[in-house]
């Protein structure tokens, strides 16, 4: 599988504008997909943030197990950081969320409180491509004030999005400027954190499947119907041809149109719910 990387121009600039807005807030949220949680830390993000307040939020819990997001929780507790589970689609996580936020910054508005100031406080909301940043957004407001989408790098520029007791400051999803794990990146590729365009759909289903196999054999086989897991990979992708029709002329394997399927199928929550770090 070729080398992944992703990290076009706007988000050179993005970063910039992160820190030239960095003192204007109180404290950062940062946006993390549930199923791959760790890789979706911005590792130079979390370097520039390291003197304010951050919330990580770990965002689309309902993809994952309920076991899996407790034990993701109590993990990033145990590292010092302060972590919430949630799906941004469910009405309970506004709550939750406006709890986790004040209780982070309890100390700053204590202190406002008695400077007889009563300002809103700013969070900048912050994290990689396409890990719900903006659907955190609207669903805080409760209305749709911040543009989302389904794919990576929807968001271009800021928003100043303001509510009641809250200024949220949206931000385009960047990347680090280079990933040394590259196990982390092809997490990233499987879930939609990157841009399509740039994938090798082939060589990421292979490599899915792989994974599959390795760590939700029984999840594989229910999907796809596959009896026998103790086979080479490239055999378990032609039974899943196979098995969903995609054959061409001469009953050749068509597996570009199978990796797009079976890719979308983890995307979309059909193979099951899966956590990959």
């Amino acid at each position: 599988m070729k080398h992944l990387q992703w990290f076009p121009g706007h988000m050179t600039a993005a970063v910039r504008m992160m820190e030239e807005n960095l003192k204007a807030v109180d404290g950062v949220m940062m946006v993390l997909d549930a199923r791959a949680p760790r890789a979706s830390i911005n590792e130079k993000l979390s370097k520039m943030f390291s003197g304010k307040k951050i919330l990580y939020v770990i965002n689309k819990s309902d993809l994952i197990t309920q076991k899996d997001a407790i034990r993701v929780v109590k993990e990033f507790e145990k590292e010092g950081k302060t972590a919430v589970s949630v799906s941004a689609m469910d009405k309970r996580a506004v709550d939750l969320l406006y709890s986790k936020i004040f209780e982070l910054l309890k100390e700053k508005i204590e202190r406002n409180k008695l400077r007889g100031m009563f300002k809103p406080m700013r969070i900048m909301v912050t994290g990689i491509p396409n890990t719900g940043k903006s659907t955190i957004i609207n669903a805080l407001c409760g209305v749709k004030k911040a543009i989302t989408g389904n794919k990576a790098g929807v968001t271009k520029g800021k928003q100043w999005v303001r509510i009641k007791e809250l200024e949220l400051l949206d931000t385009p999803g960047t990347m680090p400027p280079a990933f040394e794990n590259q196990t982390l990146a092809k997490y990233l590729a499987y879930i939609g954190c990157m841009n399509d365009a740039n994938l090798d759909f082939g060589d990421l289903a292979f490599e899915l499947i792989k994974d599959l196999k390795e760590k939700y054999p029984e999840l594989l086989k229910e999907k796809y119907s596959i009896e026998d897991l103790d086979k080479e990979t490239l055999q378990i992708f032609g039974d899943i041809c196979v098995r969903r029709g995609f054959l061409m002329r001469g009953g050749e394997f068509d597996y570009e149109r199978c990796a797009t399927a079976i890719i979308d199928d983890l995307r979309k929550g059909r193979i099951g719910k899966i956590i990959f770090d």
